[in-house]
């Protein structure tokens, strides 16, 4: 599977972005998808994640700073992720990554970037 990012960019504080995952493939080839990011100097962190399987309905998780401004979701016909950041502060600034795997962690490994084996090339949200 191939993961593309897209709808990174520059916003104010408070303001909102949606980021896009399309994955190839996607049906027969993953089983939980998410979003991390990665601030410079800092190491890569899960923000949100959901399981794929099947028509639903879809476990998501989410890290806690961002619980309550960040949804996650799926489009299963267009084969793709988003991740809805509302609310955006100047510390969610980062690449962000979207990732996939074919396996289906635990829950309390949802958020770990070492549960995936699958990711995009990234795409920059600034909040200033």
């Amino acid at each position: 599977v191939q993961l593309v990012e897209s709808g990174g960019g520059s916003v104010q504080a408070g303001g909102s972005l949606r980021l896009s995952c399309a994955a190839s493939a996607f049906t027969y080839s993953t089983n939980c998808m998410g979003w991390f990011r990665q601030a410079p100097g800092k190491e890569r962190e899960g923000v949100a994640a959901m399981t794929t399987t099947g028509d639903g309905p879809y476990s998501t998780y989410l890290t806690d700073s961002v619980k309550g401004r960040f949804t996650i979701s799926l489009d299963n016909a267009k084969n793709t992720v988003f991740l809805q950041m509302d609310s955006l502060k100047p510390e969610d600034t980062a690449v962000y990554y979207c990732a996939a795997d074919r396996r289906s962690p635990l829950p309390s490994q949802q958020l770990n970037p070492g549960s995936y084996g699958t990711w995009g090339q990234g795409t920059q949200v600034t909040v200033s």
